[in-house]
């Protein structure tokens, strides 16, 4: 399994990372001296070079003409943004439906869910709670109620019956309530419904398994197209065949714990009870 962010976010962010420093190296500059030159801490500089820090195009700007490097800016900057555009920020997604025809195109929707329920079973509460805690702590606008709305539609197309979804969730998402009881209770009779149905399969991983294989961070995968790993700060995006092939095979090895059919409904009628 790859870590977050994906191998490909990591080698281009290294790769770039490199780049600077060699330009550094080239001038004859140590990190001190072109800290200085910057105007910035050094610790700035060993964080770009070490590729904890994404560097902003001024940043590059900087960098570049401290190093007398000025015809390296388009270039380098072009690989940041390259780099920037692997990230698709939550807010941007919910806002602009980018992904409705990827969504539309998908026969087969796998969904790992360590935190919080996958989007196509939330009930309107629970979805609402989600988005609401995201808004407060990183959205200045309050548009939680449109994305709410978006995600409603959505659910109507996926649901129809011309998608399958194989869902594959922690017991712990059972009994975390993002929401109050009643909310979260109409949230677990949801997925007892939608579970149902015949093109969907439910998986429950049972807290306190003797477990072969670590819970990993929430993942969708669309066929075998593509995956989007939700993060802290929104989605990534990845669509490299091996990095896929990664998380089929993590798929497969956390599906091999789950429970179905009535074991994980019983899960589900347990965490029910849980709330009182």
């Amino acid at each position: 399994m790859p870590s977050s962010p994906s191998s490909s976010v990591v080698e281009a962010r290294t790769a770039l990372a490199r780049r600077l420093t060699d330009l550094r190296k080239d001038a004859g500059l140590t990190g001190e001296e072109l800290s200085v030159q910057c105007g910035w801490g050094a610790s700035k500089t060993s964080r770009i070079q070490s590729a904890d820090r994404a560097p902003s195009e001024s940043d590059i700007r900087t960098w570049c003409t401290a190093c007398n490097a000025e015809d390296q800016i388009p270039d380098l900057i072009a690989a940041a943004r390259a780099v920037d555009s692997m990230y698709t920020e939550r807010r941007q997604m919910e806002r602009s439906g980018l992904r409705a025809a990827l969504y539309e195109r998908t026969r087969l929707f796998r969904v790992y869910a360590s935190r919080v329920m996958p989007g196509m079973v939330q009930t309107r509460e629970y979805t609402a709670a989600v988005l609401r805690s995201i808004q407060r702590d990183r959205v200045e606008v309050d548009d939680v109620d449109e994305a709410v709305q978006e995600r409603m539609d959505r659910q109507k197309t996926l649901l129809s019956g011309r998608h399958r979804f194989g869902l594959l969730i922690e017991e712990y998402v059972l009994r975390t309530a993002v929401c109050d009881a009643e909310a979260m209770a109409g949230q677990l009779d949801r997925l007892m419904s939608v579970s149902a149905r015949s093109f969907v399969s439910l998986g429950v991983i049972p807290l306190g398994a003797s477990r072969s294989y670590l819970p990993a961070e929430d993942f969708y995968m669309f066929d075998d197209s593509e995956v989007a790993v939700e993060l802290t700060s929104g989605y990534l995006r990845i669509t490299q065949p091996t990095e896929i092939a990664d998380y089929d095979r993590t798929f497969n090895n956390l599906a091999g714990m789950a429970v179905h059919g009535a074991r994980a409904r019983a899960l589900i009628l347990s965490a029910i009870d849980a709330l009182g």
